[in-house]
């Protein structure tokens, strides 16, 4: 019996969906601002076409498994871990192009949560006669695409904080001495937590102490995909020629009522923008509105100890990655953040050693 006539068998439909998911976590430094999507084609109980997508602009996975399979993709059953597109963005649409193939049944993880599609690509299959099913392994495809559901769902990015410290829970020496808290392996490792941002944001006293790169130092083949750089510097303190402007420059996010006028700076590396202040700073929850506009799905902030008390005071938080190196640095060094009053309690997602130091993954505290 042909397997699309078997389709709702819950092992074949998790083991083939979780393959879809593998397929898809490849692109998960370099399918930005796209969502990570993979897809397998079944037929007669045999994989026939595997795909994942690589770029924006450039095929979607179930594209590149049609390909695969040829003619074999007649009657078979897609496992797409995203719903198929209906709509004409930089490619044409995904769900025509399984209906052309004569795909007999669906399966897709989760309905696409972008407004143009949000359940019309599937729409477009069943009217086609095309079988649908929804919700295998809906909760890791989530989480692959975290900041893609984000931006669309909340129209803001998916906030990462990640701060380094010492066991006791300090972050920097005062004395202006530029000293790595966190070892190698730990600093390597963050190198993947920034590959697969959309932007990475610090603020203008990171940028005076540290003069960072905000970069990522790691090849993905022959290409690289560099996030956007933002830095939040209210009253244009910052000096142009600091290293976070050289190259591709960055995103500056000044105070509406700081000097200059909006867009100057440009020829520096700086593309300057305006938002309100509020006391303490920027209004960040303008910012992160803006950065969704921009296409901003995942932000990594790395940054000093107000600006990440500003964050978490803010409850705009949404994940919190913390290295504690095995060393203590005194009570006279800065702190991890700044901030008045008790902030809401976090819940552990993750704890492993990384080189050695600790990882900590945290969560906010569902109440």
């Amino acid at each position: 019996m042909p397997l699309h006539m078997i389709a709702n068998d819950p092992v074949i439909d998790q083991t083939q969906m979780s393959r879809a998911l593998q397929l898809a976590e490849q692109g998960l430094f370099t399918t930005d601002p796209n969502p990570r999507v993979g897809c397998v084609l079944l037929r007669d109980g045999k994989v026939v076409g595997e795909g994942w997508h690589f770029r924006a602009g450039e095929p979607h996975a179930e594209v590149l498994a049609l390909r695969a399979a040829g003619e074999q993709a007649r009657g078979a059953t897609a496992y797409v871990t995203l719903e198929p597109c209906s709509h004409t963005g930089r490619t044409p649409p995904c769900a025509d192009a399984l209906i052309a193939a004569g795909i007999a049944h669906v399966h897709c993880a989760t309905v696409d949560p972008n407004p143009r599609v949000a359940g019309q690509g599937l729409e477009r299959l069943r009217a086609a006669g095309v079988g649908v099913s929804v919700g295998t392994l809906a909760v890791p495809a989530r989480a692959l695409n975290v900041g893609f559901f984000s931006r669309c769902e909340r129209a803001r990015p998916f906030v990462r904080l990640k701060l380094a410290m010492s066991l006791d829970a300090r972050t920097a020496h005062t004395n202006g001495v530029k000293a790595w808290i966190t070892g190698p392996a730990a600093r390597e490792d963050v190198q993947r937590w920034r590959a697969r941002s959309s932007a990475i944001l610090t603020g203008a006293g990171t940028v005076r102490s540290d003069d960072p790169r905000l970069d990522v130092r790691l090849a993905y083949g022959s290409w690289v995909r560099q996030p956007l750089r933002v830095v939040l510097d209210p009253n244009l303190s910052c000096d142009p020629a600091a290293t976070v402007f050289q190259g591709d420059g960055a995103l500056v996010f000044a105070a509406d009522d700081a000097g200059g006028r909006a867009g100057a700076g440009g020829a520096l590396g700086r593309r300057i923008e305006r938002v309100p202040r509020v006391a303490g700073g920027l209004d960040l929850g303008a910012i992160l509105h803006r950065l969704a506009a921009l296409e901003i799905n995942e932000l990594l902030v790395e940054c000093g100890p107000r600006l990440a008390g500003a964050f978490l005071r803010a409850d705009l938080v949404d994940e919190l990655v913390l290295y504690v190196a095995p060393t203590m640095i005194g009570s006279s060094a800065l702190p991890l953040a700044v901030f008045d009053g008790e902030l809401s309690s976090f819940e552990f997602r993750d704890v492993r050693r990384v080189g050695a130091d600790l990882r900590l993954i945290l969560v906010p505290e569902k109440g």
